[in-house]
């Protein structure tokens, strides 16, 4: 029997710029669903909140973040995904991770970054998708802005079968939100869920969640709701997806293309 996968979408606020008690306030969230689940996903720099100071805010590749998510994972037994800000080689990233509870880690540094914050002045983009290997299953890592951009996250010959989007997507852009993380899951034939933060950052914007689970026929699976501090956790059942890619294997006539740059 294909196995199925437990996902844990963790949305709440960050603490502005305070590596700290953020790291202090999700542990917290990561011992309450201990058991419950296999994968706890957080938003988008979850350690700092979206902010432009790179210089007094990032971590190194190996430092108290990253050891942090690790002894989460190890101690909790399930793997934690999410982003933070970090200075790797003299640049600086917007790096995702996902890390299991026997200590491997996996990164994925944001491609898309966000010019209206003026990400891209203070960030370097990344080059590579990744893909992981967990459980029986094949997830793909990539972090809000991301989301707009369906050409990077295109499911070739069904490399993958779970999309993650970590995000801090602004309430104004709501609808967009919800709609292209249901057309990313229908057009990859595959399970897509997208984390976000609430609350209100230290430059104003107000943030809703609407942390969403969408199977690949764009059926909500699970819904963190609007403007609330909450978890919600899902079951992925992967002969549902099986079945469907060889019911309807649109994946087969997918145009083939390159990504430059």
């Amino acid at each position: 029997m294909e196995q199925n996968l437990r996902i844990s979408m963790i949305q709440s606020h960050i603490i502005w710029e305070d590596r700290d008690e953020n790291l202090g306030y999700y542990g917290e969230l990561i011992r309450r669903v201990s058991g419950k689940t296999d994968i706890a996903v957080l938003p988008e720099t979850f350690s700092t909140g979206f902010s432009m100071d790179v210089e007094k805010l990032a971590d190194t590749p190996d430092g108290i973040t990253v050891s942090t998510v690790k002894e989460w994972a190890k101690k909790y037994k399930l793997a934690v995904a999410g982003s933070f800000i970090v200075k790797d080689d003299g640049k600086y990233f917007n790096r995702a991770f996902f890390i299991t509870p026997s200590g491997d880690t996996y990164y994925y540094d944001k491609r898309h970054l966000f010019r209206m914050a003026e990400e891209d002045k203070y960030f370097s983009a990344g080059n590579r998708r990744t893909v992981i290997p967990y459980k029986g299953w094949n997830i793909c890592l990539q972090v809000c802005y991301d989301l707009r951009f369906p050409v990077w996250s295109r499911n070739v010959d069904n490399e993958y079968d779970l999309l993650i989007y970590v995000a801090n997507w602004p309430e104004a852009r709501k609808r967009v939100w919800k709609t292209l993380l249901q057309a990313r899951a229908m057009e990859n034939m595959a399970f897509v869920c997208g984390v976000n933060r609430v609350g209100i950052d230290g430059k104003g914007f107000v943030y809703r969640g609407d942390s969403l689970v969408f199977s690949p026929k764009g059926k909500k699976l699970a819904d963190a709701g609007k403007r609330e501090e909450i978890t919600r956790t899902c079951t992925l059942e992967k002969k549902d997806l099986i079945k469907l890619r060889e019911n309807f294997p649109a994946w087969q006539d997918a145009d083939e293309f390159e990504v430059r740059g």
